[in-house]
């Protein structure tokens, strides 16, 4: 019942308006444009777990990409009060105890601060299927909406470089190679940054994007339409 309760409510919430904003600013998106045009916003989040339908975000750091540079000064950092306090397994993982989250903000006051920062930039994550879902989802009943912004998938983008690679170079691709964000970095000699926390996460995850964009240069990939077919193209290099 009280499934449906939520589920009734979110259909018929009017939008917040920092989703009406989102909606606004994405109406008429275009791919054709250089890359160099656009803002990332390469973001993480820490989770209670990985069931969609009751873990919730306790965490959510961001870092943007401007002119294919970082910029440290803009960042954001968040935890997030879930409505279920309590110990998980995931509590070891991220280290972000009930006592830590219990004078947090609660998403319905963060998530809006969130997509005001992500403005018009396209969000970058590492398996950001994962990333998405849950802030949709948790967007969807707090707010009323998902938010539109593109996403590009740092995961996605190793395996179609390694793999690409692997064919033209040897004529197969090695099995064996981890995509955790972790080994792609000491794998590509990247700076190091403390693994699961959000923003940490955040930025280890920017350094790896521009890795693969200085790739994708040197592969003629300039527009974002291109690099959303860059999987595609490596494996034909």
């Amino acid at each position: 019942m009280k499934v449906f309760r939520e589920l009734w409510g979110s259909l018929f919430r009017k939008p917040h308006p920092a989703i009406l904003r989102n909606r606004e600013i994405f109406q008429d998106f275009d791919q054709s444009l250089p890359l160099s045009h656009y803002d990332f916003v390469v973001f993480d989040t820490e989770l209670t777990g990985l069931n969609k339908r009751k873990d919730e975000i306790v965490s959510i750091g961001a870092v943007r990409i401007r002119n294919l540079h970082i910029e440290l000064s803009s960042s954001f950092y968040e935890l997030i009060r879930p409505v279920t306090l309590e110990s998980t397994d995931s509590t070891l993982i991220h280290r972000i105890t009930p006592d830590q989250l219990r004078n947090a903000r609660p998403p319905e006051e963060v998530l809006p601060d969130f997509i005001d920062f992500c403005g018009n930039a396209l969000l970058v994550g590492h398996f950001v299927g994962i990333d998405m879902t849950f802030l949709n989802r948790t967007c969807k009943k707090t707010l009323g909406g998902h938010i539109l912004n593109p996403s590009v998938d740092t995961m996605r983008l190793a395996r179609g470089y390694i793999e690409g690679r692997g064919v033209y170079s040897y004529g197969h691709t090695d099995q064996s190679i981890s995509y955790r964000l972790e080994d792609l970095s000491s794998r590509f000699d990247l700076p190091r940054f403390k693994p699961h926390n959000a923003l940490e996460d955040a930025m280890q995850t920017a350094y790896l994007f521009l890795f693969f964009l200085k790739k994708l240069k040197k592969g003629g990939i300039k527009t974002l339409k291109q690099l959303y077919q860059a999987g595609r193209i490596w494996r034909l290099m």
